[in-house]
């Protein structure tokens, strides 16, 4: 199947079936730890890269043959190769995936675009959003998420800070921390200031234990992780 991957059994979201809504990578980031590796290029347009109706029957059709599966299922998740919000297509996907299925939706975004309203729109009939902010300051965002040059920082901020108040569902935020890169505690503090005008319900912190687009990108040890956390306070948990 091109757009259907798992079902996934985690702790954080239990049994969830994933969406991707390309076929291939298409992402306006090209961060260093992708576990996709990086395809040397970034995408900054809009568009259908797949339509729903597409997705809805791969989705059908992976129903009708796990139909065990299907009544466990906790979550749908919209992620999957790419940067899902780079569809124009996924407000209309939400509806017709809750429609089908009666999951709960968790949309996984890498938040480059929630500076513009209308993809803020589209995501609101969510019930998760799981939103990632690696990195405040704009030297290190452009040495770890790589950007397009479309891309702004600011305006992911400003993006993060308008959802909360339209979305009603949870957010948690999602920080990915690399050794040497993004952990420095003046940037640790700097993020948390920044945190705190978003007002996730929770905020995770990850880092890299799988293969990753780049040579020398390592893990935050534990140890360094437990003290992140502590700066970040109650919301923070390592996942």
């Amino acid at each position: 199947m091109k757009y259907i991957y798992g079902p996934i059994k985690s702790r954080r979201l239990g049994l969830s079936l994933g969406l991707s809504l390309s076929p291939d990578k298409i992402c306006n980031l090209d961060c260093i730890y992708c576990q996709w590796g990086s395809v040397g290029k970034t995408f900054a347009e809009r568009k259908k890269y797949a339509s729903a109706d597409k997705i809805i029957s791969e989705l059908k059709s992976w129903i009708q043959n796990n139909p065990q599966e299907f009544k466990e299922l906790k979550f749908v998740t919209l992620s999957g190769l790419g940067e899902p919000t780079l569809n124009t297509c996924i407000g209309e996907l939400i509806d017709q995936v809750k429609a089908l299925t009666g999951c709960r939706i968790a949309v996984i975004t890498n938040s480059a675009l929630l500076g513009d309203p209308l993809v803020r729109k589209g995501i609101l009939k969510a019930d998760l959003i799981v939103p990632s902010l690696d990195a405040v300051d704009p030297r290190i965002f452009k040495q770890i998420d790589r950007p397009d040059a479309a891309v702004k920082l600011n305006e992911i901020i400003d993006g993060l800070i308008a959802l909360r108040k339209e979305f009603h569902g949870k957010i948690w935020l999602e920080i990915m921390l690399v050794a040497g890169i993004n952990d420095d505690f003046g940037h640790i503090e700097k993020l948390k200031n920044v945190i705190q005008r978003i007002n996730p319900d929770k905020i995770q912190l990850n880092s890299p234990v799988r293969s990753t687009a780049e040579k020398n990108v390592f893990a935050v040890e534990r140890g360094r992780l437990e003290k992140i956390k502590e700066v970040l306070g109650d919301k923070a948990e390592i996942v």
